[in-house]
């Protein structure tokens, strides 16, 4: 096994530059205990390089520039863990109109250009407030997922998105229950749920004086894990994370699915079934490359 290793920018990490790190060099000394050779890189230098000799390709880079150079690399028969399209799917916009058009369980949600006025939309999708955020990545500050309980709130929360160049939010409405998290890897057995606000596990604390106190919502986990995997296949990522906010009557919507997320919680069990999953993928793609030199 030959594999590039891509690492993640850390502004692409936000309170999470630690984890990112922690969980990509895990994997990688489980990979090369297995007897991969492996080269490693920053976003910066894989973006230098003029040639890419290795079949295989591990990434957690997210920058556009990035993600467009492996997405050409993919087309011309390299494999890439997660698929660079997939990456690209995972970007706000994308990925909830992927998830709706699926019929994946989502927020109800409308995609709006920041210059636009919000009041109409607020009206439609307002329970107790709506949820804003930048349509054209992942979260990268605080403000690019913020609540707004008011029409004036929301409006300003739009017009700062539009100061920082954003040109379209994603507005959903605002779900009542608890939030959970979750880890997994597509063809493995591996799937880690927790309530994040039990061990400290969230990025912004103010969001759970937002969605209130855990009720510990009866439902059943594995429809949660099933719906998750559904979502990831949509979306064609393999080594995700999410979120779900789970109802009164155990009902569940999934609220967020990120391409190779933290697995912090998880990290030892999450890296064996990363690297497991990886070994997988690059022996079948070397056995393919023999038999086409045949």
């Amino acid at each position: 096994m030959d594999i590039l290793v891509i690492a993640r920018k850390n502004r692409f990490s936000p309170n999470h530059i630690g984890n990112d790190a922690a969980i990509l060099n895990d994997v990688c000394e489980l990979l090369e205990a297995k007897g991969a050779l492996i080269e490693y890189c920053t976003e910066d230098e894989f973006l230098m390089k003029e040639v890419v000799g290795q079949g295989v390709i591990i990434s957690m880079g997210r920058s556009k520039s990035l993600v467009l150079r492996l997405q050409k690399l993919e087309a011309g028969g390299k494999v890439v863990l997660n698929s660079a399209f997939g990456v690209e799917n995972c970007f706000r916009k994308n990925m909830t109109q992927a998830l709706l058009a699926r019929d994946i369980p989502y927020p109800k949600s409308e995609v709006i250009n920041t210059s636009a006025s919000i009041d109409v939309v607020f009206e439609q999708l307002q329970n107790g407030g709506v949820w804003l955020k930048r349509g054209d990545f992942h979260a990268i500050h605080k403000e690019d997922v913020s609540f707004a309980a008011s029409i004036e709130e929301a409006q300003g929360i739009l017009e700062e998105y539009a100061l920082r160049e954003i040109e379209e939010a994603v507005v959903s409405e605002h779900l009542q229950g608890d939030l959970v998290k979750f880890y997994a890897v597509r063809g493995t057995d591996f799937f880690y749920w927790f309530y994040p606000y039990e061990h400290n596990h969230h990025k912004y604390a103010v969001y759970e004086q937002i969605n209130g106190k855990l009720v510990y919502n009866s439902f059943d986990m594995s429809r949660l894990r099933e719906t998750a995997d559904k979502a990831a296949e949509v979306l064609n990522v393999e080594i995700y994370g999410g979120d779900a906010i789970i109802s009164a009557n155990g009902s569940f919507h999934i609220i967020d699915l990120n391409d190779w997320p933290s697995f912090a919680p998880c990290r030892a069990e999450g890296a064996r079934a990363i690297a497991d999953r990886l070994e997988e993928v690059a022996r079948l793609y070397s056995t393919i490359k023999d038999q086409s030199n045949l």
